[in-house]
């Protein structure tokens, strides 16, 4: 292509303040930005456009029909679960995504999440913030578990590049990291293990695999189950690989030692989630912020710049 095309950004509020768009100001296109956009006025926004943008606006088949002109969807994340594939490609219209723009900042978030869990510095802190401390007979105040990470056993489900910077942060303190076999993937490593014996080994459990079907409530209350009594189960991916209620009673029965999500399966959870009830310390929930670094917010942008102009220029 070498005419200005129309293009629209559906969501550029997601970005975060201060995010620049720069990187597509150099194109050929003639970009309108939305900061939001609800379900109500995806069509109406997309229906003359060449290229859309999106982080989080939900296009479906219904909508997609609706915009005869579109020829390229840019996703200005990892998962694409926001677009139906299936329908895009029976209209010929190419779908991109961006990968490993925030891994650093994930693999950080992640492992802060582990040190704080491991530590139980919220269950720590609280007691201070109550006077707990303050009344006791002794300096020091031993009342909740702490777990030395060295030699402790961290499965990785989801052996991508989020999945390999997690374990190298965790190898650094000493932790010996396994990688289990998740149902649907390509990978056929023989260095992974099957899913239930690694939950039944670990000593803490992270998540990186993507949403699909195959991985929809891949941790149900039967693997939890299995999982070791003071092991703890994050999640950086997405909130759907979990059932969320048999975790919600999984951490109040004492099933599982504890649990950091930055995900929920739906996002805001504006009509209640059961993990929102959950006060007690041993559980860290916090609003899909893992990703949200300056650094990771920007390369987005360039990244889909990027994309998108090596499409123009076929």
């Amino acid at each position: 292509m070498t005419e200005r095309v129309n293009a629209v950004l559906l969501d550029s509020a997601t970005l975060g303040e201060g995010t620049a768009l720069d990187p597509f100001v150099f194109l050929p296109i003639d970009l309108t930005v939305y900061e939001q956009t609800t379900t109500e006025q995806v069509s109406e926004r997309i229906a003359n456009a060449d290229i859309v943008l999106t982080n989080k606006v939900v296009l479906n088949a219904d909508t997609l029909r609706l915009a005869s002109q579109l020829k390229y969807v840019g996703v200005l994340a990892t998962g694409m679960n926001n677009v139906d594939l299936a329908a895009a490609s029976e209209q010929g219209i190419t779908v991109r995504n961006v990968a490993g723009y925030s891994t650093v900042s994930v693999a950080q978030h992640t492992m802060a999440m582990i040190l704080s869990l491991a530590q139980s510095l919220p269950a720590y802190h609280s007691d201070v913030m109550n006077g707990v401390w303050q009344k006791s007979e002794m300096f020091c105040r031993l009342d909740h578990p702490v777990m030395e990470l060295t030699g402790k056993k961290l499965l990785i489900v989801g052996y991508g590049a989020l999945g390999q910077a997690t374990a190298r942060l965790a190898e650094a303190f000493g932790m010996d990291v396994y990688k289990a076999r998740v149902p649907g993937s390509e990978s056929a490593s023989d260095d992974r293990i099957e899913l239930d014996e690694g939950l039944a080994l670990a000593d803490v459990v992270s998540l990186h695999c993507p949403l699909t079907e195959d991985t929809r409530h891949l941790i149900d209350a039967r693997r939890l189950s299995l999982m070791k009594s003071h092991a703890l189960l994050i999640n950086t991916a997405r909130g759907g690989i979990v059932d969320e209620q048999a975790l919600a009673e999984a951490l109040q029965t004492g099933i599982l030692g504890g649990a950091g999500f930055d995900v929920l399966t739906t996002e805001p959870p504006v009509s209640g989630n059961p993990l929102l009830q959950i006060s007690s310390p041993n559980f860290i929930l916090t609003p899909h912020c893992a990703w949200g670094s300056p650094e990771s917010r920007n390369r987005v942008v360039e990244l889909a710049a990027d994309y998108l102009k090596a499409f123009l220029d076929q």
